[in-house]
């Protein structure tokens, strides 16, 4: 007899696991099922970004900094380091203690919420007379489910270069990545974007000459036009050697990785590398889902194909995260769970792409949310930019870190705040504020009004939002 539930998850990762639990503190009866274990067979929830992306990566790039710290610039703070010694194995031990903290607490949420976990793979079997499904879990323990609806949160996989497939040992993805088990020499990485950028920078602050090759022919395409330039101007005084307009032609791999390019002038050149990490964007992870023999439409390009609501063309099944349209970004796709288990209980879950943040790791951090000045120039919008240095920050002069700004941008009509854009430190956290204001359509005048604690990092946007009306206090 299959065991009947409201809403059964198909993943867990940070869509699948907090749709879960919404759905379950909405009062639904909810089973979550994933695959993914630990390498002594444990159940670990959390998918790619808390076992081989996010949070490990963060755990990296955190041990990475602090030892460059220590190395570098501890000296100017009255601190000295002698016979500073890098133990790789316990960096990486810290960072899989991390993963697993993650996997507990996620396991600990289920428990709570009164979730059933099933540790294997979901698939559809068929659906039931009654508007229902049938799910089929592959695994240490074999049953079918039957839910009224259905989750399904996937999430992506590394997508490979041709001819060159991922063997974690010379050609990594982002989870050989995370577990070099010794610092190369050399370390090529394709692909100037998220993964690329922060993974690079993690070996080099550990000791790797790292070479970034990217096919695009600018550099952070996706950022606003100023930021790109002062992280690029940044990441080169740091050692990082980024070249753009490269297409990658033959790579071929013996006790090295040699990659065979087209550099932006068009001449053929020639790299080699112990390492080689390819970055080169992701895939929608349908395989297993058995769409085929039930009739779920993936798009052509192999996402499951969504309405704005996240529904499927089949009843009651859902899709959410990186399986679907939009950026893959987990916090995006916790937002989309959030939304789509409230839909389920009758409520009314919404998501703005526009105002979904988007942060890349690196020191220093860089990050944005909604529209940069290319964008706005573009779509012929009038508006007005304040900008504000960190350099006269009282707090980042004290933590010894004043590299990069913060910029607001804002309609020339209402002031509206159409889009924040930051490269320094913790702008991780900063832009939060950003994202507050744009989703309340606040004025650049109401940041500008609001009292910042001092000395901190946040008065850069305050002084930012000032900035828009050319009355900054402190620049």
């Amino acid at each position: 007899m299959a065991e009947p539930f409201d809403v059964v998850v198909i993943g867990a990762g940070p869509g699948g696991y907090t749709a879960a639990i919404r759905a379950a503190q909405l009062g639904f009866k909810v089973a979550c099922i994933d695959d993914w274990k630990t390498a002594e067979g444990k159940p670990a929830p959390g998918g790619t970004c808390t076992n081989v992306g996010c949070i490990p990566s963060k755990a990296l790039l955190q041990s990475s900094e602090n030892f460059e710290h220590a190395g570098h610039g501890f000296a100017e703070h009255g601190i000295e380091v002698k016979g500073l010694a890098l133990n790789l194995a316990q960096m990486l031990s810290r960072k899989n203690k991390v993963v697993r903290q993650n996997n507990d607490g996620i396991i600990y949420l289920f428990k709570k919420n009164k979730i059933a976990f099933f540790n294997g793979s979901g698939s559809f079997v068929a659906a039931n007379g009654d508007g229902g499904w049938q799910i089929a879990v592959s695994g240490d323990a074999r049953q079918t489910l039957t839910s009224k609806h259905v989750i399904i949160a996937t999430g992506s996989k590394p997508r490979a270069l041709p001819g060159a497939p991922f063997d974690n040992r010379l050609i990594l993805d982002n989870e050989g990545a995370l577990a070099i088990p010794e610092v190369p020499k050399t370390l090529g990485v394709i692909g100037a974007g998220v993964i690329g950028l922060e993974m690079g920078s993690v070996w080099r602050r550990l000791g790797a000459e790292v070479t970034v090759l990217e096919a695009l022919p600018v550099f952070l395409s996706a950022a606003d036009e100023q930021v790109a330039k002062e992280a690029w101007k940044l990441f080169a005084k740091q050692g990082l050697s980024i070249r753009l307009g490269c297409t990658v032609g033959k790579v071929t791999v013996n006790k090295n990785v040699r990659v065979d390019y087209t550099d932006a002038d068009g001449k053929a050149q020639a790299a080699t590398f112990e390492r080689l990490i390819v970055s080169i964007g992701r895939l929608p992870h349908t395989a297993g889902l058995n769409a085929e023999s039930v009739g779920l439409k993936l798009d052509e390009r192999g996402f499951v194909a969504v309405d704005e609501d996240c529904r499927t063309n089949l009843p009651n099944v859902w899709a959410i995260g990186d399986v679907v349209r939009g950026p893959m970004l987990a916090h995006k796709a916790e937002e989309e769970a959030v939304a789509v288990a409230e839909r389920i209980a009758g409520q009314h879950g919404h998501v703005d792409f526009n105002t979904v943040p988007w942060v890349i790791y690196t020191s220093p951090e860089i990050a944005w949310v909604g529209q940069n000045e290319q964008q706005l120039k573009a779509a012929g919008i009038a508006y007005r930019a304040g900008v504000f240095p960190f350099m006269a920050n009282g707090r980042a002069r004290a933590l010894g870190d004043t590299r990069g700004f913060v910029k607001l941008l804002a309609d020339a009509g209402t002031d509206r705040v159409l889009g924040m854009h930051a490269i320094g430190p913790l702008v991780s956290e900063l832009i939060a504020e950003g994202v507050v204001a744009m989703e309340f359509g606040a004025a650049s005048e109401d940041i500008a009004r609001i009292c910042h604690a001092h000395p901190s990092l946040s008065e850069a946007t305050r002084e930012a939002a000032l900035a828009v009306d050319k009355r900054s206090l402190n620049y």
